[in-house]
Order: C-alpha cells, then structure tokens, then sequence
C-alpha cells in the first residue's frame, strides 16, 4: 500500500492532492511523457476543459496498455498557460484521480512548441506487483 505524508507542520493541500506518497520497495513505475489536448484526428478543442479531457484520456490509454490505472498514479504534473484556467483543469484532474490522491504540482508556462494548446499533463505511476 502507499503511505500518504501530509504531516501537521506543513499547510494542508490546496486541492485534491497528497505532500507526499511513499511507494513500497518491488512497486513497477511507469513515467510518461507530456501528453497534449490533441485528438487522433489532430483536432484540439479551443477550451481548456476539452483539451484537459484529451490529456487524461491519452494518459488513460498508455495506463491501461501498461496494465495499470489512475489507481496507480502516485504524481501528475500539469502545465497550463493561463492562471484562469487552473479551475476547470482541477475539476478534469479531478474526475480522474483516485484515492489516495496522487502528488500534484501545476505550473503556469508562457506557451507550448503550438499557440492552440492550453496544457499539458504527465503522470508517474507506481503499481505494487
């Protein structure tokens, strides 16, 4: 099991989020890349809420081929290029995650390699085999 570390001496969490997640020793980990609000047919929708939908379900997908889930994501990171956009990633990120909640960190960036993407989001998964 994984052991969550939000200890009384730091400010409990902003969001639906852990400090710290302690994965036991012989856990698989899973990294994955950055993945964009872009669909198979290189459609990208022109709001953060479709493009957020988009990067979790890629991120869905190379779970499920690794045999895991968002049950086993212990940290995501997400990258968003407007402050206002922080609350409508929130609610996709968190329709996704499970307990207990994975380690969050989201940052504001001044753009990506194209203007019509909004965010970005990468997981780290750990499963105890």
């Amino acid at each position: 099991m994984k052991k969550i570390f939000n200890p009384p001496s730091v400010r409990r969490p902003f969001g639906n989020y852990n400090h710290g997640l302690l994965v036991p020793p012989g856990a698989s980990l899973l990294v994955t890349s950055g993945q964009l609000g872009i669909g198979l047919d290189d459609e990208v929708p022109q709001d953060i809420s479709g493009q957020a939908e988009l990067c979790f379900e890629a991120i869905k997908a190379i779970l499920a081929d690794a045999q895991m889930s968002f049950a086993d994501v212990i940290r995501i990171a997400g990258f968003v290029t407007k402050r206002e956009d922080f609350p409508a990633y929130m609610a996709v990120r968190d329709r996704y995650t499970l307990e207990p909640k994975p380690v969050s960190t989201l940052v504001i960036i001044s753009g990506f390699t194209r203007p019509e993407f909004l965010v970005e989001v990468e997981v780290t998964a750990a499963k105890i085999v």
